[in-house]
C-alpha cells in the first residue's frame, strides 16, 4: 500500500510538472534569449551563470534543510497520514512551487532583486522597510535554529535495535560530525578542480564529460566518508570544559556549545567565499546525494512493499485536534511547510538562485521542478510515519526519519548502521546546505539595505547577521519542566507561522506585480488564490497564539511580556498593515491605469 500511495504521488507530481508549469511559463512569457542578470553581471563572487542541472541541484539542497523531514513527520504523527498528505502533495503543486517560480522568475525581471524590492516597487518604501527586517529576523532564527539543530545530530548517538527491542548496534552522533566535516571538504576540493577543468579545458564536450566523472567519482567517496565516519568520530568538549567552570560563566552550556560556534564560524567563512569555490560544489554534492536518497528510499519501499516487508502500520487519520499542537486547521498548514509551501523558498529564488539562472527558460525546471523534489522527500519522510506501529513514534523526528531510511536502504541488503549513518548524513547534509545560504542571503539583504558593495561592507553584513545567532546559541531559559534550554526555544512555537507568513506576504506582493503587468483573470487567479489561503491559514494560527496568551494571561499562567504572544501581534499588525498597503497600490493602478 505504501508503494501505491508513493506512485500516485510521483504521477501526480510528474503530471503537473509537465502540464502546469509550462502554462503558468506561458503566463510570465519567459524569453531564453533575454540575458540573465547572472549572464549581465557574472561577477565570479554571487553572480554566476549556471548550467540549469548544476543549479537545479544546488537550488534543491539549499531548499530543502530539515523542514521536508521535521514536517511531515511531526504533523503525520499528530493528525495521522492522510491529511499530511494531501497538504504536501496538494499544497506543493497548486501553492509551494507556484511561489517558488513565481519569486524566482520575479526576482529575474527585476535585475535579481529580493522578493522584499519586488514588494518595494508595488507596494512603497514603508513597505519594504518592514518586509526586509521581517525577512533578515526569519533568516537569522533559521540559521540559529538549524545550526542548534545540526550540533545536536553531531553528538547525539542512534541506537539499532531489533524486533525485540535489543541493542544491536549505535551510529555515533561524532561520526556524523566526521563525515560531515570530510563532505565539506570534499566540496571545496571538487571546486578547484571544477574551476581548472573550466579554465584549461576549452573543448566544451571534453569539459562536460570531464565534469561528470569527476562529479561522479565524488558521489561515489560520500559512501566512502559516510562509512569513514564512524570509524573515526570527532568529539569536542563544551566550551564550559575549555574555558573551565570555575571562572566561565559557559558552565551550564550543553557539549553543543562548541559546535554551535564552530558552525557559525563556518557559515561565514563560507558566505563571503565565492560561489564556485564551496557553494555551488556543495551544492551539486548535496543535491546529487539527495538524489541518491530518493531513489534509493523509492525502490527500497518498493522493493519492501512487494516483499511484504514495509506495511502501513500507523493510522491514516487520528483526528482534527492534537493535544500538543492543537486544531488540525490551521495548525497542519504551518506545521508542514517545506514540502508544501515555505516562505523561506523565496528567500533563496531571489537571493543565491536568480543570481545563477543562465536563461529565464531555466526556471520552470528549477523553481517549479525543485519544490516538486523536495514535495519527494517530504512523503519519504511521511513514509517513515506510515512504517511506525503505535509503540514506535517516541523518537525525534530526525531519528525516525534516519531509522525509517535506514530500514528502506536495508531492503536492499544494505547493513543497517550503514544504511541509518546514510540517513543521518542526508539530515546533515539537507541542514548544512541550508545554514550557509542562510547566511549568505542574511549578508545580501543587509547589504541591499544599506548599499554596502565592497569587501569591507561584506564582512560587516555576514557578522551582523551571525551576531544575534551567537548571542541566542550562548543564552538559555528555563524551560517548564525546570531544564535549560536555548534561549531561541522560547519563541519556536511561532516559528511555522511566521515562515508561513512569509510565504503570504510574498505572493501579495508578486500578485501585485501581476496585476500591475495587467494580466487575464486567470493568471491573477493562480497566484492570487494560493495568496489567500496562505494569508487566511498564517492569520488564523497567529490568532489561536493570541487568543491563547491573553486566556493564559487571565490564569497567570503567562505573562503579559511573554514573547510568543507579543510577537504573534506584530506579525498580525505587520500582515494587516502590507496588505492595506497592498489594496492601496491597487485602487491606484485602477485610478491611473498604468501597466
Amino acid at each position: 500500500m505504501v508503494a501505491i500511495i508513493l506512485i500516485i504521488c510521483l504521477a501526480l507530481f510528474a503530471a503537473s510538472y509537465f502540464i502546469y508549469s509550462r502554462y503558468i511559463a506561458k503566463m510570465f512569457k519567459l524569453d531564453c534569449e533575454t540575458k540573465t542578470p547572472a549572464v549581465l553581471v557574472n561577477d565570479g563572487v554571487d553572480y554566476i551563470p549556471t548550467n540549469k542541472w548544476y543549479l537545479l541541484a544546488q537550488h534543491f539542497s539549499a531548499i530543502s534543510a530539515a523542514g521536508p523531514i521535521f514536517g511531515p513527520i511531526i504533523a503525520g504523527l499528530a493528525f495521522g497520514w492522510l491529511p499530511a498528505l494531501l497538504w504536501i502533495v496538494l499544497g506543493n503543486i497548486f501553492i509551494g512551487a507556484v511561489h517558488d517560480f513565481s519569486t524566482l522568475v520575479g526576482s529575474v525581471k527585476h535585475k535579481a532583486k529580493s522578493v522584499a524590492e519586488v514588494v518595494k516597487e508595488y507596494t512603497g518604501t514603508k513597505a519594504y522597510l518592514f518586509f526586509i527586517s521581517y525577512i533578515w529576523l526569519t533568516l537569522i532564527y533559521v540559521l540559529t535554529a538549524f545550526t542548534d539543530i545540526t550540533a545536536r545530530a553531531f553528538v547525539n548517538n542512534i541506537a539499532i535495535k531489533d524486533s525485540s527491542g535489543k541493542v544491536i548496534d549505535t551510529v555515533i552522533g561524532a561520526g556524523t560530525a566526521s563525515s560531515s566535516i570530510l563532505y565539506l571538504s570534499l566540496a571545496v576540493v571538487l571546486g578547484i578542480i571544477l574551476r581548472l577543468v573550466e579554465k584549461f579545458i576549452k573543448n566544451k564536450n571534453t569539459e562536460k564529460w570531464f565534469r561528470r566523472t569527476v562529479i561522479s567519482v565524488f558521489i561515489i567517496l560520500i559512501g566512502v566518508i559516510i562509512f569513514a565516519g564512524q570509524k573515526m568520530p570527532i568529539y569536542l568538549p563544551s566550551l564550559s570544559q575549555i574555558l573551565g567552570t570555575g571562572n566561565s560563566i559557559l558552565a551550564y552550556l550543553e557539549p553543543t556549545s562548541t559546535w554551535n560556534y564552530a558552525i557559525l564560524i563556518y557559515c561565514g567563512i563560507a558566505s563571503v567565499l565565492p560561489m564556485w569555490l564551496l557553494l555551488q560544489p556543495r551544492g551539486f554534492l548535496g543535491g546529487a546525494f539527495l538524489y541518491v536518497i530518493l531513489i534509493a528510499g523509492l525502490i527500497g519501499i518498493l522493493a519492501g512493499s512487494s516483499a511484504s516487508e514495509i506495511n502501513l502500520n500507523f493510522s491514516a487519520f487520528t483526528g482534527f485536534y492534537n493535544q500538543n499542537l492543537g486544531p488540525l486547521f490551521p495548525i497542519l498548514f504551518i506545521t508542514i511547510a517545506c514540502g508544501a509551501c515555505s516562505g523561506f523558498h523565496g528567500i533563496v529564488c531571489s537571493g543565491t538562485t536568480s543570481k545563477q539562472l543562465k536563461s529565464e527558460c531555466d526556471a520552470p525546471l528549477i523553481g517549479y521542478g525543485g519544490m516538486l523534489l523536495e514535495g519527494v522527500i517530504a512523503v519519504i519522510a511521511l513514509s517513515t510515519v506510515m512504517i511506525l506501529l503505535p509503540t514506535d513514534f517516541r523518537s525525534s523526528p530526525d531519528t525516525v526519519f534516519a531509522v525509517g531510511i535506514g530500514k528502506f536502504l536495508s531492503m536492499l541488503g544494505i547493513n543497517m548502521q550503514f544504511a541509518i549513518s546514510f540517513g543521518m548524513l542526508a539530515f546533515a547534509t539537507f541542514v548544512f546546505d541550508t545554514i550557509d545560504v542562510t547566511t549568505r542571503l542574511g549578508r545580501y539583504l543587509v547589504q541591499e539595505l544599506f548599499g554596502f558593495r565592497e569587501n569591507k561592507g561584506k564582512i560587516i553584513s555576514t557578522v551582523a547577521t551571525l551576531a544575534i545567532p551567537a548571542l541566542l546559541l550562548g543564552t538559555t531559559m528555563i524551560s517548564p519542566d525546570g531544564k535549560p534550554v536555548p534561549s531561541y526555544l522560547a519563541v519556536w512555537p511561532i516559528f511555522g507561522a511566521s515562515n508561513q507568513l512569509l510565504a503570504a506576504l510574498s505572493l501579495i506582493g508578486l500578485f501585485m506585480w501581476i496585476r500591475k503587468l495587467n494580466k487575464g483573470m486567470i493568471q491573477q487567479v493562480i497566484v492570487g488564490v494560493p495568496m489567500v489561503f496562505m494569508t487566511i491559514m498564517t492569520l488564523w494560527a497567529l490568532a489561536l497564539n493570541i487568543n491563547t496568551w491573553i486566556s493564559a494571561i487571565g490564569t497567570g499562567a503567562r505573562t503579559v511580556t511573554d514573547p510568543v504572544g507579543i510577537l504573534s501581534v506584530a506579525l498580525v499588525i505587520l500582515a494587516l498593515s502590507l496588505i492595506y498597503l497592498s489594496i492601496k497600490e491597487n485602487l491606484k493602478f485602477k485610478t491611473t491605469g498604468y501597466q
